[in-house]
């Protein structure tokens, strides 16, 4: 069945082709979509549209039917476009004519945009929950190996001494600083897209306030063109918080599968976290960071996926919206899963506490050198160029003492700032809970 239905048939396997996986993703909108006609059958009876017994009818339904998709026991029948088909026919089999009337003042396009916002909105709370373990994890050892000292490098040559403190704190405060961006996103995705319609509005007398407060949105897109305009960006918007994410999280598995190889031996990890070789019975291979680098670089071009859609569409509703579930719904899958691990391994990580007694940074404290000349009272390029000289001709005599004081150095490496940073920003999130909306939607009359 189709809404759109004017008694053309249309050809099998144009339906087919254009339906294409519509159906698998509708699944997981099913409890959001529920949730929308609950809140839009409220606003129908507020402004007279619906009598307020038509409205209870409703509700006592679609709150049936929310439980059921919330189980995945809302399946869509065969011949059903898709879900907010199935939830009609299911009205208008229980209520008849009433069922009907569910569709009074709305268009698939803003339905649809609604579901999308509402699913994402639980989404970034899911996957910033998750970044943030993940920072807690990463501050933790940066507290314990505080003081352990390591490599620095730059263009991959040994550059200067770092510490264990500096580099798991460096990650902790990178994801605060994507959650920052993220938080960022959050807010332009909540905001309620619901009566903008077909995207020039309606002209039934809908109440676009009491529906943006009944789903709990921060605001709503006043224009209704725009509510349209963002089909697309806000999707957009969300694979550039993932790609961000997924940038910090393939760039810290770059550096843990580098820093277990042999020639560096910085961090290992325990034997039952690796695999093993064929032929080769030494080998005990990081294939889960290695697994976590792959898919996260493949995150990071999710942006440039989306953009692909819908770089050249008008404004307006265009089918190629759809093609964006198939995107971005496994994508989001594929981050939380990735964080997840990366947490795991993290909290199992060992270091290398006697990596700089190794021959190979004999000059790590070279700039050190440099630095006590200036202090006697050398130029800094005479006492460079003094340093440079004494390596060059094998006298350099490296001193392991160093005086690194700043903030965010070896000496101060700040991990409760860190600390402090990423929980702020963590909770200056300002998440609804989906379930005491619905719980509130479910007794809307009760306390009326």
């Amino acid at each position: 069945m189709q809404l759109w239905d004017k008694n053309i048939s249309t050809e099998q396997r144009i339906l087919s082709f254009t339906i294409g996986k519509d159906p698998e993703y509708d699944l997981q909108l099913a409890p959001y979509d529920v949730a929308g006609s609950m809140a839009h059958s409220m606003m129908l009876e507020k402004v007279g549209l619906i009598s307020r017994e038509e409205g209870r009818m409703l509700l006592v339904e679609l709150a049936g039917l929310y439980d059921l998709a919330l189980q995945g026991k809302l399946r869509l029948d065969q011949g059903i476009e898709d879900i907010h088909s199935q939830v009609e026919m299911m009205l208008t089999d229980t209520l008849g004519d009433l069922g009907k009337k569910i569709h009074t003042g709305r268009s698939r396009n803003d339905q649809v945009m609604l579901d999308i916002k509402l699913y994402l909105r639980d989404e970034i709370r899911e996957m910033t929950s998750l970044a943030y373990s993940l920072g807690e994890v990463l501050i933790g050892q940066a507290e314990t190996h505080r003081a352990v000292l390591m490599p620095g490098y730059t263009h991959m040559q040994v550059a200067m001494p770092s510490s264990f403190g500096l580099w798991f704190g460096a990650y902790a405060e990178s994801l605060a600083d994507d959650l920052r961006f993220m938080h960022a996103i959050h807010a332009v995705i909540n905001q309620n897209p619901l009566g903008s319609a077909a995207g020039f509005g309606s002209s039934f007398p809908v109440d676009r306030e009491l529906t943006t407060r009944l789903l709990g949105f921060e605001s709503m897109h006043i224009s209704s063109v725009n509510a349209q305009l963002n089909r697309g960006k806000t999707e957009w918007y969300l694979a550039s918080g993932i790609s961000a994410l997924a940038a910090t999280l393939a760039r810290l598995a770059m550096d843990a599968v580098l820093f277990m190889g042999q020639n560096f031996n910085f961090i290992s990890l325990p034997e039952e976290l690796t695999t093993g070789s064929s032929i080769m019975p030494h080998k005990k291979n990081p294939d889960v960071l290695e697994l976590i680098r792959a898919r996260c670089n493949r995150l990071t071009h999710l942006p440039s996926e989306i953009s692909a859609v819908t770089g050249n569409l008008i404004s307006g509703y265009h089918r190629d919206f759809q093609l964006l579930k198939e995107i971005l719904h496994p994508a989001i899958e594929e981050l939380k899963n990735c964080l997840v691990m990366m947490q795991y391994v993290m909290e199992r990580v060992s270091v290398n506490r006697e990596i700089l007694e190794e021959s190979t940074y004999q000059y790590i404290y070279s700039v050190e050198e440099v630095n006590r000349k200036v202090q006697e009272g050398i130029s800094f390029r005479d006492a460079y160029r003094e340093v440079a000289s004494e390596i060059d001709k094998g006298r350099y005599r490296h001193n392991r003492e160093h005086s690194y004081t700043h903030l965010g150095s070896i000496g101060n490496p700040g991990i409760s700032e860190i600390r402090t940073k990423l929980k702020q920003v963590f909770e200056s999130f300002r998440f609804v809970d989906t379930s005491e909306i619905i719980h509130a939607l479910k007794n809307y009359y009760g306390k009326s």
